[in-house]
């Protein structure tokens, strides 16, 4: 891992080591669109679903109950969620410490390309992420889908509540990424993937599939 990665991986590990015991419990109120997006993932048993970022395995458990079959994958820069995700998915799931920006896929994880893979409320919280979104795209097995969902520009609430809720993200380091569609149609562009784009309600979150043809 790279001085900038161990510096970041720190940095994550000090916000989650106490937040980890919380964080499902906190976060199902304010990270809308994830079951949505586990909900179009239209797996057949033995796909195999990467999620990058995957905080305690909340997602990829979601998963394993509306996909049956399908062969779990996750990984994180946080050693302290990645110790949330083992405890909830156990043997389900492979899990592997890494940097979305760049972590070799097949020496982390034993496998090369994804079916599916996911970042859910990840690229907010990623330096680089535009990076991070462009290696996650590379990662799309022929046939697969990368899935994304994050927040948006909260254009449609009110704006004392949306200055609001920029400055409580801000103090976790997460900033919401204004131009995500602009990044993935330029992925799609490099790739030749086809894309989905949608903002949900109030422009509070954005979401996305990118396909890969199966050609």
């Amino acid at each position: 891992m790279s001085a900038a990665s161990g510096e970041h991986a720190a940095l994550m590990d000090s916000i989650y080591r106490g937040q980890r015991h919380i964080y499902d419990a906190t976060r199902k109120y304010y990270l809308f669109g994830r079951d949505r997006l586990i909900a179009r993932l239209a797996c057949r048993p033995g796909d195999s679903v990467l999620e990058i970022a995957c905080g305690t395995g909340r997602n990829l458990d979601r998963i394993a109950g509306s996909w049956p079959g399908v062969h779990l994958f996750g990984l994180d820069i946080s050693n302290e969620m990645l110790i949330s995700a083992s405890g909830r998915l156990g043997a389900r799931a492979r899990l592997a410490q890494g940097d979305a920006r760049d972590f070799d896929a097949a020496t982390a994880l034993g496998q090369e390309r994804f079916d599916r893979v996911v970042l859910s409320y990840s690229l907010s919280m990623i330096p680089d992420w535009d990076r991070a979104l462009r290696h996650a795209a590379s990662l799309v097995a022929p046939g697969g889908s990368l899935h994304l969902v994050d927040f948006g520009s909260l254009e449609g609430l009110p704006r004392p509540l949306a200055a609001a809720l920029r400055g409580w993200l801000a103090k976790f380091h997460v900033e919401p990424r204004l131009d995500l569609r602009d990044a993935a149609l330029r992925v799609c562009a490099l790739e030749a993937l086809d894309c989905e784009w949608e903002d949900g309600p109030f422009a509070y979150y954005q979401s996305g599939v990118l396909q890969r043809p199966t050609g």
